[in-house]
């Protein structure tokens, strides 16, 4: 039985603040029960079974191990008396206080799935099968990670970049591949899982049809050729670092996944050309590999995967360095500059390695780093280091073991904390809020990176908080403010309650911090400021994705960083007030000027105008402006109203973020989530006061929602990134509810049977 282990280290694993956050799986046969296994056994039946019904996990396995350690009865039945009827806000609370708080792990953060794009995991098995590091995968791994596979496959055969979204080439021949390499066959028995899985690909026009990433990690694996990859060139590494196409003016993310791609492109490293691997020349390609035009397949791409077309700029400079560039760089003496700029890239990715304790800023970053290692360090200490921390990204859930995108203790606890202290309820609850509290403050980020930490590119990070645990070492904006507001509203509360409140000290060192990201335009970016000129768009090389290149501004984290700073002056009215009355009045600007015309904003990190429209109200108010004196926040409510569905929620779709215009989920159905974020909006706007029915109506549906033992179902992805790309946030489902029935019930001071 598998057993999630919390805040516990092991060989080769450093920790700047004793592994408070970490996550991982374990496998012990002899854990568990006889009733723990059936337990088991039937939430895994049950998703599968449902699996093209109901496409996300409830990340069951995690939720039923940690209300055991707590002693809480996860199976809870409704008592005979029917309690379970009687639907009022503050009973509904108490339940979903007392389930949350049995879900939250020894160290006070709340573990959980973040599942992202379906190419992470099998990028993860290829790029542990060409570095011949599959020892990391037991049996019992391999077991769980095909079966997670399997269970994401849609009806067509294929796999979709997401869970809910139709199949695209990339995640289809990647996951195909995944499976072959951890030892399924084309066809085997009565499933005819791969054989679908090939028909799609062929059906497609093979492999040759997928997107640039997948381009790349197929030719490193050997069943693709690095001829038929657009020139990545490292030299572009070696450019003055003040050109706005140099790669430290991008986009953090993009850069951090750029630089191993343009150091593997300058290796054209291919791993062991085994038996598997020639046999996947054959399986994913419609024509002989030997007769394929690997010139042609360069500019191939399946629509499916096509989100962001190639600019005329971006062709005519492939074409250009195809012919010309590549081989100049080829010959001597020009191929000393390429030995230079691959020298220069090593150095870079060694210090971002060392820095973030092999843990990286994400999956995909994680595993082209590791590839790299393995390029320019085999059989290192480096390497080892890296395979040290490949179990930071599992997960397992009822649908099998997958790599999470990235994790997200930091965010979750400052919301969790927020959410539970929106209830009124900190007495009932301070053992949960004393331990949030603890691991929020234990979360920060004491030291700037080390050495010139400039000179590679890193905005500075004491006072920060990241968006999972203090040793990646990425802070971002919003969830340092998020963690500042949390720990402000605690130190509020007498340290009876919630444990001794965080020093000055390290509030001044977080506004110090969150005051350093604002741009000229007011706007706050995520983890450094805007950096270089949205036409470097024009070099966007990911097909897939869009809003790669430059690091933006975003009202959520402008929202955030308004709402923390004002908060912080409140208490320390002595502390830089100056600078933040005019950071408050230029990003107060910008979120007024990036409000669309229909009243909402666009949300960039989360699904979609709801959560932008929930972040830019909540800014405005938090500086001080209201309904009657704000035509912004007026037009905002109406917007909100006039998505109210038939059952009182509100449900959006990922579509809303692909098309940039509201999208309704299929059949109109509402999402607790974003029926949430609605309520937050609309009561903070002082909807009570003018027409109370609707959010009468959302509190219904979010209590009728609510299971027997307290939890809320696991619905649609509410997590979004660069316009395609979506993740699922496990906690949000009883966070949102949990603050904006606590919101409701503390303002309408109803506790009437709903």
């Amino acid at each position: 039985m598998w057993k999630l282990k919390i805040a516990e280290g092991g060989p080769l694993v450093k920790t700047c603040n004793g592994y408070v956050g970490r996550e991982t799986w374990e496998f012990d046969e002899r854990l568990g029960s006889s009733e723990d296994h059936a337990a088991v056994e039937k939430a895994r039946k049950e998703f599968h079974l449902n699996r093209h019904q109901k496409k996300q996990s409830s990340d069951l396995l995690a939720r039923m191990q940690l209300a055991k350690e707590n002693n809480f009865d996860y199976f809870k039945k409704p008592s005979k008396n029917g309690d379970n009827a009687e639907k009022s806000a503050s009973v509904a609370l108490q339940k979903a206080l007392d389930y949350f708080s049995a879900i939250q792990a020894k160290d006070g953060h709340w573990p959980g799935d973040l599942p992202g794009p379906l190419f992470l995991t099998p990028i993860m098995v290829i790029v542990l099968y060409v570095t011949e590091s599959f020892h990391v995968l037991s049996s019992a791994h391999r077991t769980e990670l095909r079966r997670y596979m399997y269970n994401l496959q849609n009806e067509d055969g294929g796999w979709g970049l997401q869970a809910e979204m139709p199949s695209c080439m990339i995640c289809t021949a990647l996951n195909y591949t995944a499976l072959r390499l951890l030892g399924e066959e084309d066809y085997k028995g009565d499933d005819e899982s791969m054989h679908e899985a090939r028909k799609w690909i062929h059906d497609h026009g093979g492999v040759t049809m997928i997107a640039s990433w997948g381009k790349l990690i197929l030719s490193v694996l050997g069943v693709y050729e690095w001829s038929g990859v657009n020139p990545m060139p490292p030299e572009l590494f070696l450019l003055p670092s003040f050109f706005p196409i140099h790669p430290g003016k991008f986009f953090c993310r993009i850069r951090l996944i750029l630089v191993a791609m343009l150091y593997l492109y300058g290796k054209r490293f291919v791993g062991p050309i085994t038996n598997v691997v020639l046999s996947l020349r054959e399986e994913l390609h419609i024509h002989p590999y030997h007769r394929i035009d690997w010139n042609q397949a360069r500019d191939l791409c399946a629509k499916e995967d096509c989100f962001v077309p190639h600019s005329k700029f971006m062709d005519y400079l492939n074409e250009y360095l195809y012919k010309i560039g590549e081989p100049l760089f080829a010959t001597w003496p020009m191929s000393l500059v390429r030995q230079k700029a691959l020298n220069a890239i090593e150095k870079y990715l060694q210090y971002e390695d060392e820095i973030t304790r092999y843990i990286c800023m994400g999956a995909f970053e994680k595993f082209l780093r590791t590839l790299c290692c393995s390029v320019r360090a085999p059989n290192s200490k480096n390497l080892e280091e890296h395979l040290a921390r490949v179990p930071d990204f599992l997960w397992i859930g009822e649908d099998g073991m997958k790599m999470r995108a990235s994790s997200s203790q930091s965010w979750d606890a400052a919301l969790a904390v927020q959410a539970i202290l929106a209830c009124d309820l900190a007495k009932e609850k301070m053992y949960t809020l004393r331990k949030a509290h603890d691991f929020i403050k234990a979360s920060q980020l004491l030291e700037n990176p080390t050495g010139d930490f400039g000179r590679y590119y890193r905005h500075f990070s004491k006072g920060g908080w990241a968006f999972a645990t203090a040793d990646e070492g990425w802070p971002v904006s919003d969830c340092t403010a998020e963690a500042l507001k949390a720990l402000l509203l605690l130190a509020r509360i007498s340290p009876e309650l919630v444990g001794e409140h965080a020093s000055s000290g390290s509030m001044y060192e977080a506004v110090n911090f969150i005051l350093s990201l604002q741009n000229p335009n007011g706007g706050f970016s995520t983890w450094e400021l805007q950096r270089t000129y949205p036409w470097v768009e024009a070099l966007n090389v990911t097909d897939m994705f869009a809003d790669t290149m430059v690091e933006y501004q975003y009202v959520e984290c402008t929202s955030s960083a308004i709402q923390a700073l004002l908060l912080f002056n409140e208490k320390y009215p002595l502390h830089r007030s100056d600078d933040i009355q005019k950071c408050i009045k230029k990003a107060t600007s910008y979120v007024l000027k990036s409000q669309n015309d229909d009243g909402s904003w666009f949300g960039s990190w989360g699904v979609c105008y709801t959560y932008g429209t929930w972040f830019g109200v909540e800014a405005l108010i938090a500086a001080g402006k209201t309904y009657k004196t704000c035509e912004a926040i007026r037009r905002a409510c109406a917007f909100l109203l006039s998505k109210q569905l038939p059952d009182g929620g509100w449900g959006e779709s990922y579509l809303s973020s692909i098309k940039q215009e509201y999208t309704n989920l299929v059949g109109n159905k509402s999402n607790l989530v974003n029926t949430a974020w609605a309520m937050l909006t609309l009561l903070k706007a002082g909807q009570v006061e003018r027409d109370p029915t609707p959010l009468h109506r959302a509190a219904s549906l979010l209590i009728h929602m609510q299971s027997d033992n307290g939890d809320f179902p696991q619905q649609e992805m509410t997590g979004s990134f660069m316009k395609s790309g979506f993740l699922n946030y496990m906690a949000y489902r009883n966070i949102f509810p949990i603050w904006a029935l606590g919101e409701y019930n503390k303002i309408t001071g109803i506790s009437h049977t709903m």
